[in-house]
């Protein structure tokens, strides 16, 4: 390994990531999934080379984006995307903004061996030429989780063939275009990561351990007064250790059954076909659930803390802004796959509102929510599943 990455990787932002887990609560569902930013970040860092060199890139551009694969993931706080709510609604900021991060810890060693701090910051962001290797349609960021995620979690579907679809990448005045050749590999990531989100990346249990983490966080910053910038620096273990010992009862006590998997349950688990979804397509802040939340108990006369509301952002649509080099033109790739479409489709049906609540509860939860939120009575096809 060459210099530059070895002076990164001892570096306290990244030695970090190897207490801060890739699924974040998904090891409460999959007890392989233990994996973390660390060694994510080391095989994205890896296969950016490998498309580096296929791309016949100089080296000043090959360490740039080899330093950007490596850094990309230290923006995040505690649990990975499991905190990301948290992050925009009490810092403004999302994971990709790792500007603070480069220029105050990393960027001595950046300048040292010629890479520009600013130009990291930049193509992790997507704002750069190169940042397709790291920030696209098929970059080599999405390869690396859907392969690691899949051999931790055991689940079959996130198996692509990753260095096909390196082989088949070429740099054009466009930017990065895919020969026709590497469609079927460029496909079976589509694929694979549309089947991974409800079995691994939406998983009920790993969204109820979310949301009882970020009551338990919202509970900690509001009755602990705790410093959100400083609670999110933190890793896994430091960030629970914080709200086990907070003053309040409430976060005590979510982390307390986080710990021992003594989980709330689904009161109400819907999808677009039960509920009107398109009043959340704007997205929903963590306040507005907890408003909605305090609803909900009042209808039922329960503890407004015994009950959270989950609603995930409304799907976007999957649009493949890589374009296909054929024999003849550079076309866009929805004119070679008709498959984008029935996938999208696919996302949007995989869509759930959850509210949960303890176990004794609900009942009363799941009447109140179907009255507030004028939840259908599923159909018959959906008593089958």
């Amino acid at each position: 390994m060459e210099d530059f990455a070895l002076d990164l990787l001892d570096s306290p932002p990244l030695q970090r990531l190897r207490y801060v887990r890739q699924l974040g609560f998904s090891y409460l569902v999959y007890p392989g999934a233990n994996h973390t930013r660390f060694e994510h970040s080391l095989g994205t860092m890896y296969l950016a080379d490998i498309a580096c060199r296929k791309l016949q890139l100089p080296d000043d551009d090959r360490m740039l984006v080899a330093a950007s694969a490596l850094l990309h993931d230290t923006g995040h706080g505690p649990f990975s995307h499991a905190s990301e709510p948290v992050m925009e609604d009490y810092l403004k900021r999302s994971h990709d903004d790792i500007s603070g991060i480069v220029h105050e810890e990393t960027g001595d060693i950046l300048r040292r061996y010629g890479i520009d701090p600013a130009e990291v910051c930049a193509l992790v962001k997507g704002d750069h030429p190169l940042a397709g290797i790291i920030h696209g349609d098929l970059d080599v960021d999405r390869m690396d989780y859907l392969l690691r995620d899949a051999y931790y979690t055991g689940v079959p579907y996130g198996t692509i063939d990753a260095q096909r679809l390196i082989r088949y990448i070429l740099m054009s005045d466009e930017g990065i275009v895919v020969d026709e050749n590497g469609i079927n590999a460029a496909e079976s990531l589509l694929i694979a990561r549309t089947l991974m989100r409800p079995s691994v990346y939406y998983h009920h249990v790993s969204r109820i351990g979310e949301s009882m983490f970020h009551l338990a966080v919202q509970e900690y910053l509001a009755r602990d007064r705790g410093d959100a910038g400083a609670l999110l620096g933190m890793d896994d273990a430091a960030c629970l250790q914080a709200l086990r010992t907070a003053r309040n009862g409430i976060s005590r006590s979510l982390i307390g059954r986080i710990s021992g998997r003594k989980l709330y349950k689904r009161a109400l688990y819907v999808g677009t076909d039960q509920v009107n979804a398109t009043a959340f397509q704007d997205g929903m802040t963590l306040d507005r659930e907890r408003n909605l939340a305090g609803s909900v108990a009042e209808s039922a006369g329960v503890d407004p803390h015994t009950v959270l509301v989950d609603i995930p952002p409304f799907p976007r649509d999957m649009s493949m802004g890589v374009r296909v080099k054929s024999r003849h033109a550079v076309v866009r790739f929805e004119e070679i796959s008709p498959r984008i479409r029935t996938l999208n489709e696919t996302r949007h049906e995989q869509w759930r509102l959850g509210v949960y609540t303890l176990p004794e509860q609900v009942e009363k939860v799941s009447d109140a929510t179907a009255e507030i939120l004028h939840v259908k009575k599923p159909t018959r096809q959906d008593t089958l599943f």
